[in-house]
């Protein structure tokens, strides 16, 4: 009854995008995992030597469980890493650790984008949480007010997932260059680190997608786009 034809247009291209990003991700992840980096280095411990070089000293390393549920959190300067990454030894434990020390090094150095990210977290929790309960109610109560106040709090989602793109990249590059400079991993090593972060950035890049199609589409119907009055 309130399936719409039009919803699957816009959404599948993402969708299928998403669901190669994800398989993409655990497969590379799950390929050198098996792997053990030559010097036997943790991802703990990769983190820990990538913070002393930064001339970091106020973050703390936690595990945390959960499968890749890998964070820094700024608010605390906590970096928390699944058991897999905090104990392992394998070139994705480290490449994945070294990620999310990028984070933290971006928090020390006030890269903008990232506090822009925090910024914008409130705004797109309340946004995911009423959007689509507006957007709804709205849609069917033929109420264009409601409608467009879920456009709006949906907009802070997509922002958010717009925002998170450059954080995202950024860490990785951060993590690509600290890893060979301070001789954690060398060689087909970086290789392995590159695929594995490559595709993890590849699931951000779909989930932007995603949100800006659905973004899109709530425009299409209530008419605020596509249509000539």
């Amino acid at each position: 009854m309130f399936f719409d034809p039009l919803y699957l247009i816009f959404i599948a291209p993402a969708f299928v995008l998403s669901l190669i990003a994800s398989v993409k991700v655990k497969s590379n992840f799950s390929r050198y995992s098996k792997v053990a980096n030559l010097r036997g280095v943790s991802g703990a411990q990769a983190a820990a030597q990538i913070l002393r070089v930064e001339g970091i000293n106020d973050v703390a390393i936690e595990m945390v469980g959960g499968f890749l549920s890998d964070h820094y959190d700024p608010r605390s300067k906590v970096l928390r890493l699944s058991p897999d990454v905090y104990r392992g030894t394998s070139i994705a434990s480290v490449g994945v650790a070294a990620h999310e020390v990028g984070h933290a090094v971006q928090h020390a150095r006030g890269y903008a984008p990232l506090a822009l990210r925090s910024a914008i977290v409130p705004l797109a929790s309340w946004g995911s949480n009423l959007s689509w309960f507006l957007l709804l109610i709205g849609m069917m109560l033929a109420s264009k007010t409601m409608v467009m106040a879920g456009i709006i709090f949906f907009s802070f989602v997509v922002l958010f997932q717009l925002v998170t793109l450059p954080v995202e990249f950024n860490a990785s590059a951060r993590a690509l260059q600290a890893l060979p400079a301070t001789g954690i991993l060398t060689g087909d090593e970086l290789v392995g680190a590159r695929r594995v972060l490559g595709a993890a950035a590849m699931t951000y890049v779909a989930a932007a997608i995603m949100a800006v199609l659905q973004l899109l589409y709530f425009l299409v119907k209530a008419g605020l786009i596509g249509r000539d009055e």
